[in-house]
């Protein structure tokens, strides 16, 4: 009982932490339907800066740590964002009137990280005194990279068979319609051109439905997004050169100012994205409800097992569970555009934006550090 009480108390008071404040008033200014607008631009510079910083960070923290201290570590985060997208292709999938390409696409934004989430989740961290690996910022692209990749060779998979399954069925018809042609006396039919049965040509063509998938290029495009390459261009400057003196004059004072900025820009996105949200089926605002807290309790366990393994701090427990709570807003959805043309960006961004993650910031936030401080209490 002291347990829970003592966690619904933390829960409590970090909603009411400045950078929770600024994203529900994104969200309170954009329902009134206010005139305040954040240029693109100006939200483009807060997300480098912020991404820069937590590189930049966790780059100088990896110059001086044991790098076989990450391995365990990444290769949850890399299990984590894979386990994700096929969670969404068995669960979202399966639901009325949810299409599988979207349902996919969604299910990869949704494994996918956000680090302006990640970048909340460590200043609330800081906030509350909880010490973690400068180089957890880093499982970043472990988790990204192969969520993404999954989902799009998923959904090219699905599209392919499905091709192929209406090719067999133009085949069958055609076949059928020359079979009861009347054949002339002496003469013998042909071999048939076509397979006799659906399962026959779908069996021919299994094959061809699980080529042509090249992952490359998907891992190109996600390492050439702005998000991602901000963060690696941070991590490789921390860790090749010595960035320490612009990094406490420059990038560190300024960066919970610019946070706040990007979570007000958040808020008002959520508010303006439920519009989209409505055009496609409710499933989308239960799983995009749902999904954040499952994937983050999901990642915390492994990372419970990896913080009893090797001693994997509980700060670097919670922002394993909040990377895989959040879902991508920045480099996700133009790789999900590229990689998954036919999935409706509606579905999957809007769900992301308008649900997904203002839960994962007000809830899978706050729930992750509370359990956290609950079991160092324990």
């Amino acid at each position: 009982m002291d347990f829970l009480s003592g966690f619904l108390t933390r829960f409590l008071a970090q909603l009411q932490s400045p950078t929770l404040g600024f994203l529900i008033g994104g969200m309170v200014i954009a329902a009134v339907n206010s005139q305040l607008q954040i240029p693109d631009a100006i939200y483009k510079f807060v997300v480098f800066m912020l991404l820069m910083k937590v590189g930049l960070s966790g780059g100088i923290a990896i110059r001086g740590s044991n790098l076989t201290e990450m391995l365990l570590p990444a290769v949850f985060a890399l299990v984590t964002g894979i386990v994700i997208v096929f969670i969404g292709r068995y669960t979202l999938a399966k639901l009325p009137n949810v299409k599988t390409v979207d349902a996919i696409a969604t299910a990869g934004l949704f494994g996918a990280v956000s680090g302006s989430t990640m970048a909340a989740a460590l200043t609330l961290l800081e906030e509350q005194g909880m010490e973690y690996e400068a180089w957890a910022a880093a499982l970043y692209p472990f988790m990204d990279i192969p969520a993404l990749v999954s989902a799009i060779v998923l959904a090219s998979i699905y599209v392919s068979k499905q091709k192929h399954s209406d090719m067999a069925d133009e085949s069958l018809s055609k076949h059928e319609s020359l079979s009861k042609q009347p054949v002339a006396a002496g003469d013998y039919p042909s071999k048939p051109e076509y397979p006799t049965t659906r399962q026959e040509y779908l069996s021919q063509q299994r094959g061809s439905a699980n080529q042509g998938v090249e992952i490359w290029p998907i891992i190109k495009e996600s390492l050439q997004g702005s998000a991602l390459s901000a963060l690696l261009l941070g991590l490789a400057l921390g860790l090749l050169t010595r960035p320490e003196s612009v990094f406490q004059s420059f990038y560190e004072p300024l960066f919970r100012g610019l946070l706040s900025i990007l979570m007000l820009v958040m808020g008002m996105e959520a508010t303006a994205r439920l519009g989209e949200l409505r055009k496609v089926a409710q499933w989308y605002a239960v799983y995009a409800f749902i999904a954040p807290l499952l994937h983050g309790l999901i990642a915390f366990g492994l990372g419970m097992i990896a913080h009893v393994v090797t001693g994997f701090s509980l700060g670097g427990v919670v922002i394993l569970a909040v990377i895989a709570s959040s879902s991508s807003d920045i480099s996700g959805p133009p790789t999900l555009r590229a990689g998954i043309p036919s999935a409706n960006p509606s579905a999957y961004i809007g769900s992301s934006t308008a649900v997904g993650t203002p839960v994962a910031i007000a809830l899978g936030i706050p729930l992750y550090i509370g359990l956290a401080q609950a079991l160092m209490g324990g």
